[in-house]
């Protein structure tokens, strides 16, 4: 191998930073996204399982549990990344709870939550469904919407047949009432299945009157906790609704939501095939939100993004860095459950973790090499934080692809250089080439979903769609993108001409269905495209072989690159990336 691509592959892959115009710095501490806190979570947790610790919440009558240091530990982690408490409590109860610990368990005394028992060690004060925001969909509303219908349910005595006025002394409140069969066949289930699938039509009411598209999990969630603040939340109910000791006041509640939100009746854990029953999950997850203090908006998202672990992710409404798009990296959280739950269920065995890792990043993504060395980057970023199994399952799985990705590119670059072709060219070369595989593989995912031979053509990408033209929005097109496509389907084609500034808001504000029907196969690459700074292998690598070749100045090459890189600089930060590694090479160089 020539010593040139040795330096230009040691300079790009000598500092993770690197790798991304992604802000990632800004992830291992301070209010930048928590994904990397939820990975240091998870690596944290998988230890103490792989340990042996027993992780279920039970109601013996101690003061501690032994998961009770698994939170503390996990709480410790997430917040070692910049996660205040609250957002570390809610991160730390919800990876437990998908590492195998129960929601809760309870009689008056040794009464255990998950999400209390979060809270209490994070050292939290209680705030309440009413206060505990959904992620940001672009716009974000909270829990109140949800406690708001249920309230002018109650107002409107639509929720219970029970009139409380009329109880009789020594039953209300007492066990005649909570173990008998006005609270367990009556009271307690009409009540959660009702109270949850109204607090859950007004969270998806209130999503799409402020402009998001709603979001059923989170609305179901949502609904599910606030009509728990109301009703017993772990009481069992009639044999008629389900199993004793297996069917409670919560899953009924879990129930109502997602009937009204129009779930799946079950949900899979992404690579591993591992089954849920959705109104379990829903309902498990409202007891620990109705419990868990005050999130921000940020440890919500990271909270969504968890639940990007399920198969189900998009058609549910969670996050998105379970794919097919590739997230940003402040996003990326899919991938630590999926290593949590390989490397539990393995027994740790970190090779056989990373061979089923690297199935499922080769089939989910429609840039499966993007898609791992993304996955590559932000693991090793969140080692700078916590080491732990599940980052070392991550690396091990998606360092071939990275080793790969950059190899192929300095030979490239080298081989074109070597050829008389300048710079900008050649990046410009590997980025035509990004663009005409993601055109393949999003018209191969939309055929196959939709069962007709679908073509799609990305015909302009450029900035300054509407704005009055600047440097900056034509450096970047990320922002204010000018997207032009055409989309044969079977044959008939459609042309969209400016797909963000003229066909997307005509379409949205004039409720032109037909158009809105056909929008996805044109927003999908290009939402792609516009995310593409989180992996910039395309400036950095030919950058490093310019400079070890001696082609420029580090401040020339860079610039050139940039130039060149009209999808990969999606957004700033790729020039002072690519000058650092071209100097980082001229100094490797030096050592041969």
């Amino acid at each position: 191998m020539e010593k040139e691509i040795v330096a230009a592959i040691m300079a790009s892959t000598s500092d993770v930073d690197m790798m991304s115009n992604d802000r990632m710095e800004a992830l291992t501490k301070g209010h930048g996204m928590l994904n990397i806190a939820a990975i240091c979570a998870a690596n944290s947790i998988t230890e103490d399982v792989l340990r042996g610790v027993e992780m279920k919440l039970t109601d013996h009558n101690v003061q501690y549990l032994p998961v009770d240091d698994v939170l503390k530990r996990a709480i410790e982690s997430a917040k070692l990344s910049g996660a205040d408490s609250a957002n570390a409590a809610l991160i730390s109860a919800t990876l437990c709870y998908f590492a195998g610990t129960n929601a809760q368990v309870g009689i008056p005394a040794g009464n255990r939550k998950l999400g209390a028992m979060a809270r209490i060690i994070a050292g939290v004060d209680r705030s309440g469904v009413l206060a505990v925001p959904t992620a940001k969909a672009n716009n974000k509303i909270s829990g109140y919407a949800a406690v708001k219908a249920i309230y002018d349910d109650i107002f409107d005595n639509k929720l219970s047949r029970i009139d409380g006025s009329i109880v009789p002394m020594g039953v209300g409140g007492g066990p005649l009432y909570g173990h008998g069969a006005l609270g367990e066949d009556v009271g307690f289930p009409e009540l959660a299945e009702k109270g949850a699938a109204s607090g859950t039509r007004g969270m998806l009411k209130a999503y799409a009157n402020v402009g998001m598209p709603p979001s059923p999990i989170q609305a179901a969630i949502m609904g599910a906790a606030a009509i728990l603040e109301i009703v017993h939340p772990d009481s069992e109910v009639g044999e008629n609704y389900g199993q004793f000791f297996v069917t409670n006041s919560a899953y009924m509640a879990g129930k109502g939501a997602v009937e009204a939100a129009g779930l799946p009746e079950k949900l899979h854990i992404r690579g591993t095939g591992e089954e849920h029953d959705t109104a379990k999950v829903v309902g498990d997850l409202g007891v620990i939100i109705k419990d868990i203090g005050g999130p921000s908006v940020i440890g919500m998202m990271v909270f969504e993004e968890i639940l990007a672990a399920f198969e189900e992710s998009l058609a549910i409404g969670a996050g998105f860095s379970g794919g097919p798009l590739q997230a940003p990296l402040g996003h990326m959280t899919a991938d630590a459950v999926l290593s949590m739950k390989l490397l539990i269920e393995t027994k740790g065995n970190i090779e056989e973790t990373a061979d089923r890792i690297k199935e499922v990043k080769e089939t989910g993504w429609l840039e499966p090499e993007y898609a791992k060395i993304a996955t590559n980057t932000i693991s090793r970023k969140s080692e700078q934080v916590k080491r732990g199994p599940v980052t070392k399952a991550l690396i091990l799985a998606t360092d071939g692809a990275l080793a790969k990705g950059v190899y192929e590119r300095a030979k490239f670059t080298y081989e074109n250089l070597k050829d008389g072709k300048e710079l900008d060219e050649i990046v410009r070369m590997m980025d035509d080439e990004k663009l005409e595989n993601l055109e393949k593989a999003t018209s191969g995912l939309f055929s196959s979903m939709m069962g007709k031979d679908i073509k799609i053509k990305v015909t302009k990408y450029q900035g300054c769609a509407r704005r009055r033209p600047n440097e900056f929005l034509q450096k970047y097109c990320g922002f204010d993108t000018d997207a032009d496509l055409e989309i044969t389907v079977d044959g008939e084609k459609i042309v969209f001409e400016g797909l963000s500034h003229k066909v997307i808001p005509d379409a949205v504000l004039n409720k032109k269905t037909e158009i809105l029907e056909a929008i996805p196969l044109a927003a999908v690459p290009i939402a792609e495209l516009q995310l593409s700074g989180h992996s910039i292998i395309n400036l950095i690598v030919p950058a490093a072989v310019a400079a070890a070749m001696g082609v420029s100045t580090p401040e020339d090459i860079a610039r050139k690159v940039a130039a060149g890189a009209y999808i990969s600089s999606a957004i700033p930060g790729g020039i002072q990336r690519s000058k650092e590694v071209a100097m980082r090479a001229v100094k490797i160089m030096s050592e041969f």
